[in-house]
């Protein structure tokens, strides 16, 4: 076992991943406790460049098995160079997406087989698993919403994902809301259609209480 703790962030497009992973990174670090804020596809300096490649809106040719794959080698140098090695010296490690997303996006959005993506989830993340998942759950509507405000208005300057049309991010809703209710000791459902302090209160009464004693 890992002397750390390791709580990955999931959701769909505008759910507000990347503010509460910083708003729950102040809140442990408060404590005196080492705090790593990584993200997906990303997290290490290779894993970055392929990160470009991945999102990149112009690759429209990119199916989902060649999505899948490429996440898959993403991951497997973000675990290695940044995710086991923070673990192992005891850091709590947040992250914004990981494993369930792609069984989110390419599995149920792209139709790649749930077999598939397990299996090359087993090669490249190892026993580097989430002790507790937390996913934004919001209506698509309002996703969408922010994200096109992000980009004043429209979705021009947005990856590949955010282009996708609402039946596809229907399917990643009802993805990860039914990952939440399959397993439910290290997947917590948080409602997401509020402002980002609501937010942040709802994912502390949540997470603090299941963190070991010393960071909390």
């Amino acid at each position: 076992m890992n002397p750390g703790v390791f709580i990955t962030f999931e959701g769909g497009e505008g759910a507000g991943k990347s503010t509460q992973v910083r708003r729950l990174a102040e809140t442990i670090a408060r404590n005196g406790v080492e705090v790593v804020t990584t993200r997906e596809p990303g997290g290490s300096p290779l894993a970055e460049r392929i990160r470009t490649l991945i999102l990149d809106p112009e690759a429209a040719e990119m199916d989902a098995v060649t999505q899948t794959l490429l996440f898959a080698a993403a991951r497997a140098e973000h675990v290695r160079a940044t995710i086991r090695p923070a673990l192992a010296r005891g850091a709590v490690v947040l992250c914004d997406r990981f494993t369930d997303s792609t069984r989110a996006y390419q599995g149920a959005g792209g139709g790649v087989a749930a077999g598939d993506v397990a299996a090359l989830e087993r090669i490249a993340v190892g026993r580097a698993i989430p002790d507790l998942t937390l996913i934004l759950d919001l209506p698509v509507e309002v996703g969408m919403a922010r994200a096109r405000a992000r980009f004043g208005g429209s979705l021009a300057g947005s990856d590949r994902f955010e282009r996708k049309d609402v039946t596809f991010h229907e399917r990643i809703r009802e993805a990860f809301r039914e990952l939440a209710e399959r397993e439910p000791q290290r997947c917590v459902l948080i409602d997401a259609d509020a402002d980002a302090g609501t937010v942040a209160t709802r994912i502390a009464e949540k997470v603090i209480p299941r963190l070991p004693a010393r960071f909390s």
